[in-house]
């Protein structure tokens, strides 16, 4: 008579039997990640003129962390930015205020935030995508301000003028971004952040260890 696949299991020496569920356990929970990651929406973009905290928060653990330690008037939704999942917490109309809620959250939570805005005449565009034939070098602690420059080159000469000096060329969460500050001081980080969103660029703040630098200084005719 055939044995059963239940039986045939049964059989197996029980080494073998745990190496096996292990291996199922492990390709499901890998299923399960891939599928929960899928189901993320991609967060919304700022209104115009809005200050939009973006909480790295990766897991479930992470998530519900954060939200408790937030008061309740607090409004949250998990989303993803590039690669990321993060915690969206909009609604901020300063740059002060957000930047007030992100020192919470680093010295309450323990988490990594992005600061990111939109101006109030600049359209409604993701960042370009393309590749990036350099070797990359990753930047060290600290903070980096980054400008869209919404695939008009010409744009890094305008980003010059404001910071008074060279730009660089970077990458961060694979897509291309000019390099208008790199700083440990985060005081002149949002200060530069928010002199450039004044002047109409689409400006982020993010960790700069997670940027790699492609270019130090951006020359027009390379780009």
């Amino acid at each position: 008579m055939y044995q059963t696949v239940v039986q045939r299991l049964q059989n197996l020496p029980s080494s073998l039997m745990t190496s096996l569920m292990l291996a199922i356990a492990s390709v499901t929970a890998g299923i399960n990640s891939v599928a929960a990651q899928q189901s993320v929406p991609t967060c919304q973009s700022p209104t115009a003129g809005e200050y939009v905290l973006l909480v790295i928060s990766p897991t479930p653990d992470n998530q519900k962390q954060l939200r408790s330690a937030l008061p309740n008037e607090i409004k949250t939704s998990t989303c993803r930015y590039l690669s990321d999942t993060v915690t969206r917490i909009g609604g901020f109309k300063k740059i002060d205020d957000a930047n007030r809620w992100a020192r919470f959250v680093s010295n309450v939570v323990g988490l990594s935030a992005i600061i990111t805005t939109r101006p109030t005449d600049a359209p409604s565009q993701r960042p370009p995508s393309e590749t990036v034939n350099y070797k990359p070098q990753a930047l060290g602690e600290g903070y980096a301000v980054l400008v869209d420059y919404m695939n008009r080159p010409e744009l890094a000469n305008q980003v010059q003028q404001v910071v008074g000096g060279d730009v660089g060329f970077v990458s961060y969460g694979q897509r291309p971004y000019l390099l208008a500050t790199y700083t440990s001081n985060q005081k002149e980080a949002y200060n530069r952040l928010q002199s450039l969103t004044d002047r109409g660029f689409f400006t982020i703040l993010v960790d700069s260890r997670k940027v790699m630098l492609l270019r130090s200084v951006v020359r027009l005719q390379q780009m």
